[in-house]
């Protein structure tokens, strides 16, 4: 069974000379004020139906501070078993016990089990306690919005349709060594690769002649997938492995209906389809489209954060869909109150939060300043500020976007890697755990 922690660490710490030795070592001070995170990591980590017998492996504490070192690293699980194996810096800041040398697939299993609502609430029990250390101020918060990618390629409807077919026919391949029923079928994986290069490579009015006949082909395919369920769910093996089969099947089946129907209305049909009935990943079908202003077309999800002075997030949020900046601003407020029990006494957001309605609503609530980055005719006296401390403000704003540089190229926010929608939340939510730690283990090095 899994313990917490290591009953006794070693009184020996081996970090190494060096400035992120140093970082190191004042991170680990930092997690050992929190012990409490390691509680909350348990109910994800911990199968209470295992007897306490055998080798207990990684213990929360070794797979937590793994998590926050392969985010700090933006390396491989198997670059990261790699350096455990190694260094001596990194195995005593992960503690691990002597002998114990995690693989790579030990590694991903493991840390892939902690929950993003989990990682979330770990979060904001840092937030907290720092606000009441003084660690992070409340007093002046600076809020703008980004894009987190969906590790997908830019989509194309022939690619999609491409994509359709080889992941169901691998499947209907796969049903005799999983479900024990051989199913025959004729396999369209070659026909459909060619189909879509053929698109991909052709001008508009051969893809018009085209499009026709890689839709037949789809539809060839998704009868053969009818078929084989039908077999598999009469004459199928009965166990989970038969079940988890169909299951993915049918998941796959109903996303390539989407596809089919939305590449017949744009291509066949010359119709507009909203972004919110789109799909654009069967791989990652929650992945949003996200256009920013005139900015290219993004492909992920938006989040809202607000950091301080310090350039602290103090507070993060991921969206579903495509919200307005305009509809996201209170609800930071709103999370400064819940978490913080207090209110900023000025709040500075981009020009595209900016409306009289969150002006007034910020400052009935008691924010002494509610600040935007463009005006929109919103004048000085609503906002609560004079000229001068406008354009001071506005200054002050533009330090969020190097907070959100960091978060993306230090740590690895720019795209979420892990698979699904729990594990895009739980990559996103690591990073920003990792990135508040790290600032506050630096401002202590010194």
């Amino acid at each position: 069974m899994r313990e917490t922690r290591i009953a006794q660490a070693s009184i020996f710490e081996n970090y190494a000379e060096h400035e992120f030795g140093e970082q190191l070592k004042a991170l680990s001070g930092l997690l050992d004020e929190h012990p409490d995170i390691l509680m909350l990591l348990e109910k994800d980590l911990i199968d209470e139906s295992v007897k306490p017998v055998g080798r207990s492996g990684l213990t929360v504490e070794n797979i937590f501070r793994c998590l926050l070192l392969k985010q700090q690293l933006q390396i491989s699980y198997d670059r990261l078993a790699f350096h455990l194996a190694d260094s001596r810096s990194y195995r005593t800041f992960v503690r691990l016990a002597d002998g114990l040398t995690p693989k790579k697939s030990s590694l991903q299993s493991t840390i892939r089990a902690i929950k993003p609502d989990t990682l979330e609430q770990a979060y904001k029990m840092l937030s907290v306690d720092w606000v009441e250390k003084g660690y992070l101020s409340t007093k002046l918060a600076r809020v703008d919005s980004t894009v987190v990618k969906s590790n997908i390629t830019a989509p194309s409807d022939s690619q999609l349709l491409n994509d359709s077919v080889r992941v169901l026919s691998r499947q209907l391949a796969k049903s005799r060594e999983i479900t024990g029923v051989k199913i025959r079928f004729t396999d369209k994986r070659r026909a459909s690769k060619s189909l879509a290069f053929c698109i991909f490579n052709a001008k508009n009015a051969k893809k018009e002649v085209l499009y026709p006949d890689f839709l037949k082909l789809v539809q060839v395919v998704l009868r053969q997938v009818e078929s084989a369920l039908n077999q598999v769910i009469d004459k199928g093996a009965p166990g989970e492995a038969t079940q988890n089969w169909i299951n993915d099947v049918m998941h796959y089946r109903d996303l390539t209906l989407k596809v089919v129907d939305q590449t017949t209305r744009r291509v066949i049909e010359k119709q507009s389809v909203p972004s919110s009935e789109k799909i654009v990943s069967i791989f990652e079908p929650h992945t949003d489209i996200i256009v920013k202003g005139f900015r290219d077309t993004q492909y992920g999800h938006k989040v809202n954060l607000s950091s301080d002075k310090n350039g602290f997030i103090t507070y993060f949020s991921i969206e579903e869909g495509n919200p307005s900046d305009k509809d996201i601003f209170m609800p930071v407020l709103q999370a400064y109150q819940d978490n913080f029990n207090c209110l900023p006494d000025t709040i500075v957001g981009d020009g595209g939060y900016a409306s009289k309605d969150n002006v007034s609503k910020g400052r009935a609530l008691g924010v002494k300043q509610v600040v935007f980055h463009k005006r929109v005719g919103i004048s000085f006296h609503a906002m609560g500020v004079k000229r001068k401390t406008f354009e001071r403000l506005r200054n002050f704003r533009a330090g969020v976007e190097g907070n959100i540089s960091e978060l993306k190229r230090a740590f690895g926010a720019g795209k979420a890697t892990w698979k699904g929608h729990d594990g895009f939340k739980a990559f996103v939510w690591s990073s920003m755990i990792s990135y508040n730690l790290v600032r506050l283990a630096r401002l202590q090095v010194g």
